[in-house]
């Protein structure tokens, strides 16, 4: 595998992630709440305080996306097997 492509995946994973917490941003107040508290208050640089805040921000977003999982399965698993699908056409 070259380094390009790689680069091509790590960068592909990353606008995916970024995108899917821009829209849970977008619909839930409890992630746009909790990461504008860690903007506006950045802590000291030591790894224990970046830890916390990255997992007091994906635990949130982990209760909010099941929560509107719950709350719209059929989307939910329409949006599943799309992206499984754009997968498997992306590596064929």
């Amino acid at each position: 595998m070259s380094i390009r492509r790689t680069f091509s995946d790590v960068l592909i994973s990353v606008i995916a992630l970024s995108a899917l917490l821009l829209m849970l941003v977008s619909v839930d107040p409890r992630i746009r709440e909790q990461i504008g508290t860690t903007v506006s208050h950045p802590s000291t640089s030591t790894i224990t305080s970046v830890t916390r805040q990255v997992r007091d921000v994906s635990n949130i977003a982990v209760t909010a996306a099941e929560d509107h999982s719950l709350a719209n399965a059929p989307i939910v698993v329409f949006s599943l097997v799309a992206a499984v699908l754009v997968m498997f056409m992306l590596r064929t």
